[in-house]
Parts: C-alpha cells; structure tokens; sequence
C-alpha cells in the first residue's frame, strides 16, 4: 500500500475517480437493495448516487485536461489511511437505520480526502475543483436532509417503520418466538419426569441440560434447512437457525439451572415459578409482535404447559 503523501497529482486524480465511482455504485446498491421495502429510502440513495456521478464527471474532466485519457486504476484498498468499508450486502440485513450512518460515514471520508488533496495539488483549477467537492461534501449531510424531507415524509416514513417492523417480525422474532417455545415446553416433560422419579436435582439437571442442547441444536438446524429466504423475506437462513438454536436452549436452561440447588424441594419450587415467568413471557411476545390476543395467547401457552409438565409429573412419579 502506498502512503497518502507519496502520490502524485495525477495519481490522486486517479484515486479521486475511483473513489467517487465506488461511492457511486455503493448508493446505487443501497437504493436497490432496500426499493422493495423502504422505497422512500431508495429514492434518496437514488439522490445521492447522482451527486457523485457528477462528481465523477467533473474530476474526468479535469483530469483529460491536465494528463490525457487513461486513467491508471488506483483504489482506497491501495491507499493508506482509508477506513475499509463494508459492502452493501452486509449493511443492508442490518436495517435501513444502520445503513443511513454508513452513508454518513463515507460522506466525512471524502469531505477529508478532498480537503487533503487540495492541498497536494499545484494547478489551480484542479484544486479549485478539489476544493469544491469538498465544500460539496460538507453540505451532503444536509443535502440528505433534503432530500430525506422531500422523498420520505411523514406518511413514507411511517410504511417504512411498519416495514422494518415487518422485516424484524419475520427474521428475528418468529424464529425466535419458536425456539423458545419449544425449548420452554419441550423440555417439561424430560426435567421434572427425572426430577421426581430421582428425586435428586443434579440428576434434574443434567438431563435439562441434555435436553436444552439437544433441541437447540436440532431447532437450529431445522430452521436454517426450512428455506432461504428468498421468497418469504424471512432473511438469511443460518442467521434465523442462531436465533432459533439459542432460544430454545435458553428456554430450556430456564427451568434447568434452578437445580443446581442441592434441595430437591427447593430447586423444584424456584423451576415451577420459572415456567411460570417462561410461559408469561411467551404469551407478552405473541401478544406483542404476533398481534394475538392476550387472553388466547395465555390459554394457548398455558394450556400446552400445563399438559406437558403434568405429562412429565406423571411419569416421573409412577
């Protein structure tokens, strides 16, 4: 890599037009990348993608005036003290927000890059021009402004915190939602079956915890097999098998842990109260993002406990 002081005129030149085209095709991604769920949001990326095409025009220009037609290949990766950046498709599954502090970001860079240029270069136009493109960039933030007022206003921005909602819905909290369901109720049966027929919680325990691992394990993976996320929008599949996986072994290793009590008695109150928090917090989550009804949600977890912790009483103690 080459140190910043060490290029040449025409070289920064170079690199300023490389740079200006990656920024360029860097919003173009953006904007296509979130069109189908944050159009507003596209439309301003769309905005921006057309300030820097004209930048990238102007700095062609000027160098075809002072150096000819080719223009040598030089990137930021081949340059000292740029901030790597990440690609668009590793922005974007994070969410609308994170991808607007990226653009942020890229616009402070280059205010930087120019105003250090400028002061390189010994043609005055050139750094007329450099010196331009800076100021131009100090304004961006609020030409984002601007065009975030004009193309995503208070209607477009409400769709799109309903989309983004949608979106989370779908990737995180579904996935989610499952795994600790089954992880909270599945694993009933196993720990208080052998809690009562040994009555001894470190035996309670290491079947909760072979059984909270096993499911994680086995929800994860049948998750992240189901589909990938295409079609349904639900995000990448290896991503929702995490969340999926964890989850349910955290809802196992709720009503686990308590048996690290050495009182048997003990620890199998404190687990009961557990579930109890297990299942309420099962029902506010689907009350919450699933839109059911609080009292449906509640029969329905509550009941399905109920009949598996019984089912695990019942043949721990026969």
């Amino acid at each position: 890599m080459r140190n910043f002081d060490s290029l040449t005129e025409q070289e920064i030149l170079a690199l300023a037009i490389s740079a200006e085209e990656e920024d360029e095709r860097t919003y173009a991604d953006y904007a296509e990348r979130l069109r189908q769920s944050f159009p507003a949001s596209a439309a301003v990326f769309d905005g921006m993608r057309a300030e820097e095409t004209s930048h990238r025009t102007r700095l062609i220009e000027q160098y075809r005036r002072r150096f000819g037609d080719h223009i040598p290949l030089i990137r930021r990766d081949d340059v000292k003290g740029f901030v790597r950046r990440r690609p668009a498709w590793l922005v974007e599954p994070l969410g609308v927000d994170v991808v607007r502090k990226q653009a942020a970001a890229m616009e402070i860079e280059s205010r930087r890059f120019y105003e250090r240029a400028a002061e390189r270069t010994s043609d005055p136009r050139v750094r007329q021009l450099l010196d331009d493109l800076a100021q131009e960039e100090r304004s961006h933030e609020h030409r984002a402004e601007a065009l975030e007022a004009e193309k995503l206003g208070p209607a477009a921005a409400r769709e799109e915190q309903e989309a983004q909602r949608r979106l989370f819905v779908l990737q995180v909290v579904q996935p989610g939602l499952a795994g600790l369901m089954d992880g909270s109720v599945s694993t009933l049966a196993p720990v208080f079956a052998a809690a009562f027929a040994t009555q001894r919680s470190r035996d309670a325990f290491l079947v909760g915890m072979a059984a909270s691992l096993g499911a994680g394990i086995s929800m994860g993976f049948a998750e992240a097999l189901s589909d990938d996320g295409s079609l349904t929008g639900r995000g990448h599949p290896w991503v929702r098998g995490v969340v999926c996986g964890l989850m349910t072994t955290i809802g196992g290793l709720g009503h686990t842990i308590p048996f690290l009590v050495p009182d048997f008695r003990v620890a199998t109150a404190v687990a009961v109260f557990v579930v109890a928090l297990e299942l309420a917090a099962i029902t506010w989550i689907r009350h919450r993002y699933m839109d059911t009804p609080t009292l449906s949600a509640a029969l329905q977890v509550g009941v399905g406990g109920a009949l598996v912790f019984a089912t695990g009483a019942l043949l721990g103690n026969s």
